[in-house]
Parts: structure tokens; C-alpha cells; sequence
């Protein structure tokens, strides 16, 4: 695109939530075809399929083919942790400097995350609890190549760290070799245990099953194209993965109290991700609307990724008057969207209306670009509408809850007669009996007479 295109072919559309039609042009803007390349789920599940019965070799023999990296050992694939420590001596200060003050603040955040174990005693002497113990071993997916996102590595591994994973084990394709400075200093900062320089679904599937130099782990996290959202569809269940993430997305909820221009830069911040991002405005000021829409057609023409931001304004953008903060927010729950910004005079005022929103952005002030960077909670986020019943990546995502069950004497007497009734009640005759053995007094018969359940041995399909 030229700086001289056009303003009308650049501008996103614009709806009125008050006219006709405005629901049904609503869910038309923002459904999202999820649905994966059928061809690419076929050589992703090929690639899986001969990852897990050769191991190193078909690792290697796809790391030749896709990253033009030939090697003849395995072992050649993992990056010393000396290389990670040399990488941040490399930086410029100020990167450096950047990286280490975005970690702390992450760090700092997340600590206030960790869940607790947990046990409680009942009159009767029984104790139940829970008991809150971090993975063993989590794969860290990061971008390689052009896509090299050292925030998002310390997005995925800090609050792994946090939760205090055993060991991290880290992926990263290296085409024909080549290294991101920032991203191994980003993984020597968040404390990385190891690293291999593979990517794909090979990366994934030696990742989820191991292989014999590539450790298996128990979860995978961290962002990939679509053969690696693939991937990671087919591996989950074996293995954990975090989510299946959509295009970026941001909703500026404005009331008029913010520059315009800065409303359109926050806006051009998640469209220039790619042409499938979302971008929208919802303001209860419709001459508000007009200039933003004026600052979107100035700006534009400054920015680099200018074809990108067009394209992605033009098909998934909206500029949405609203005629009420109630209708505003409403909307706004509708979307459900990854990022949302409150760029209100009195943020207080809108939040409790707002249910569904990955990560809330609090005032002028709270670009979202430095959610994504250093302000601390986690950037990965729920996308597509998930929001709805998904939250961000934290440290929760590291630590799994075992119920603990210590079940005293005198409770045993009042839980096994509960569960004998119901276990009955469910044709399941050896239930009811385990519990009904450690009654003081053998009541064989009363459970099932009680749930008038079928004779034991009769049975039920469930």
C-alpha cells in the first residue's frame, strides 16, 4: 500500500448499536472460522506419527527439510546454557537492561499467584484437603526465525519458574542456523534448563513423547503457527498444552476523554499482528468516532506495517456507537475479547459492568502494548470469544491439586452409610460393600433396600 490510498478503502466499518440489524452485523464481525487446514492436520499427524516411532532421526531429518539445518547428531540440536549466558553479555545494555526489568516485574506479579495446599479437620476427626504440587517438566514452544518473541518467553517460563517447575525444557527453531540474541538472553534471564533448536510439530511431538535426547514433559506452552496449534491439538491429552490461541484482538471501550490519536494507535497495536486481527472502538460519542476515524487515516500512512493494519481494519475492524455506558459494556461481553481497553475518565465506573475480558486495561494511560511487554500480568490470553470461560496463563497453569482424604473412625460410620445407599442406588454392589465393611455393624442388605436398587449382579451399563 501507498501513502497516497485512499482513506475510504482503509477506514474501519462503522455500526450503530441502536439500528436495525446491528446484532446480527455484530455476530457477523466478530465470528471467527477456527477451523484447521485439513491438509496441514494430515502432515502433522504423519509428522507426529513418525516422530514417536523414530525418534532423533525423524527429528533431524525435519529439521534438514524445514530449517535448511543440517545435522548429524542429536546431540548437536541442544544449545549449551554457556550460550544463553554469552547471548546476554552480547545485548546492549538497554536490551539487556529492558529484559531483566520486564522479568522482575512478571516475577513480582505472579508470585501473588501461587496457590496453597490446604487441609481442614471435621468434628468427627476426619481431615480433607488439598495439596498444591508444581509439574515436573514443562516445554516451552518459542518462535524462531522471523517470529522471534523474547516477551513471550518470559510470558510462558517466569510463572513456571513461579510455581517451581522442576525443569524447562525449551524449543526454538534456528533456520539455517540462525540465533536470536534476545530470545536466548530472554531464557538465560528466566532461568531455562534446557534448550534444543527444533520447531514444527517435530518440536512438539519430541516434546510430548520424548525421544532419546529430547526429554518427554508433562505440559507444552508458548505460541507457534499453525502447525504447531496442529500439534498441539493432536498431542493434547497425552501431554497439556495451554491453549489454542486465535488472532489478536482489542476492544477500546472510549468515552471521548482520550486523544483520538491514541485510541488509533492502540488500535493499529493488535491489527498489525496480521490481517486476521481484530481492532474495535466502542464510544457513546459519535463525533468521537468521526476522529478517530480522521487520526486512523493520518496515522496509517506513517506506519510500517501499514498493508497489514489496512487489511486487518478493513476485514475484523469497527468503529461502534453506543448509546449508553450499559450498552457499551453489554457489548463488550458480547465480544468477550483477549485485551480491553477501559479509556474512560472514571474506569471504576465501568469495570463492574464488564464479566467477559481476558486482561482489563484501567484509564488513559494503559496502552495495551504495555500489557504485553513489562506491566506484569501475563500477555497470553483467552482469544476468539474464551474469554467467556477461559483465563489468562498464570501460575495455577503449572501446578496441579491433589484432594487429600483422611477419613477417621467415627466418620467412617456416617460416610460409609451415605455411600452405601447411593452405591446401590447405582447397581454397584462392591462399592457399597467396601464402604459398608467398616461400619462397626455389618448392615449388608440396608443400603440396597434403602435405594431400592436392582438385585447385585444384575448390574447397569453406564
Amino acid at each position: 500500500m501507498s501513502a497516497g490510498t485512499p482513506a475510504a478503502t482503509i477506514a474501519p466499518r462503522r455500526l450503530d448499536a441502536g439500528a436495525a440489524g446491528f446484532d446480527a452485523a455484530l455476530e457477523a464481525l466478530v465470528s471467527y472460522d477456527a477451523a484447521q487446514d485439513d491438509s496441514i492436520d494430515r502432515a502433522v499427524a504423519d509428522i507426529i506419527a513418525d516422530v514417536r516411532g523414530r525418534g532423533d532421526a525423524a527429528v533431524l531429518e525435519y529439521t534438514r527439510r524445514f530449517d535448511l539445518l543440517d545435522l548429524t547428531q542429536a546431540s548437536s540440536l541442544e544449545l549449551d546454557r554457556a550460550e544463553t549466558l554469552q547471548a546476554l553479555e552480547r545485548l546492549p545494555a538497554v536490551q539487556r537492561d529492558a529484559l531483566e526489568a520486564a522479568a522482575a516485574r512478571i516475577r513480582s506479579y505472579h508470585e501473588h499467584q501461587k496457590l496453597q495446599s490446604w487441609q481442614i479437620e471435621e468434628p468427627d476427626g476426619t481431615v480433607l484437603g488439598q495439596r498444591v504440587t508444581p509439574l515436573d517438566r514443562v516445554g516451552l514452544y518459542v518462535p524462531g526465525g522471523k517470529a522471534a518473541y523474547p516477551s513471550s518467553l518470559l510470558m510462558n517460563a517466569v510463572p513456571a519458574r513461579v510455581a517451581g517447575v522442576g525443569e524447562l525444557v525449551m524449543v526454538v527453531p534456528t533456520p539455517r542456523g540462525q540465533r536470536n540474541d534476545m530470545v536466548l538472553a530472554a531464557a538465560a534471564i528466566a532461568g531455562v534448563d534446557r534448550i534444543f533448536t527444533i520447531g514444527g510439530a517435530q518440536a512438539v511431538a519430541a516434546l510430548a513423547y520424548g525421544t532419546a535426547t529430547v526429554p518427554r514433559v508433562d505440559k507444552i506452552v508458548g505460541p507457534g503457527n499453525a502447525w504447531v496449534a496442529a500439534a498441539k491439538r493432536r498431542v493434547f491429552g497425552f501431554v497439556g498444552i495451554d491453549m489454542i490461541a486465535g488472532p489478536s484482538e482489542i476492544v477500546v471501550v472510549c468515552d471521548g476523554s482520550v486523544s483520538p490519536e491514541w485510541v488509533a494507535m492502540d488500535l493499529f497495536s493488535q491489527a498489525e499482528h496480521d490481517e486476521s486481527a481484530q481492532a474495535i472502538l466502542i464510544t457513546t460519542d459519535a463525533d468521537f468516532a468521526d476522529r478517530v476515524a480522521d487520526a486512523i487515516d493520518v496515522a496509517i500512512q506513517t506506519m510500517p506495517r501499514r498493508a497489514i493494519i489496512a487489511a486487518s481494519l478493513a476485514a475484523r475492524g469497527a468503529l461502534i456507537v453506543a448509546h449508553s455506558r450499559e450498552q457499551a459494556c453489554a457489548i463488550v461481553n458480547r465480544i468477550a475479547p483477549e485485551h480491553l481497553e477501559l479509556a474512560v475518565a472514571d474506569p471504576q465506573l465501568w469495570l463492574p459492568l464488564v464479566r467477559h475480558a481476558g486482561a482489563i486495561f484501567m484509564g488513559r494511560y494503559s496502552s495495551e502494548s504495555l500489557g504485553d511487554y513489562c506491566a506484569g500480568p501475563n500477555h497470553v490470553l483467552p482469544t476468539a470469544g474464551t474469554a467467556r470461560f477461559s483465563s489468562p496463563l498464570g501460575v495455577y497453569d503449572f501446578q496441579k491439586r491433589t484432594s487429600l482424604i483422611n477419613v477417621s473412625h467415627r466418620g467412617a460410620q456416617t460416610l460409609g452409610a451415605i455411600a452405601s445407599v447411593l452405591a446401590h442406588g447405582e447397581g454397584l454392589p462392591a462399592h457399597a460393600r467396601s464402604a459398608e465393611l467398616r461400619l462397626d455393624r455389618a448392615v449388608q442388605g440396608t443400603g440396597a433396600a434403602m435405594a431400592g436398587s436392582p438385585d447385585a449382579g444384575q448390574g447397569e451399563q453406564q
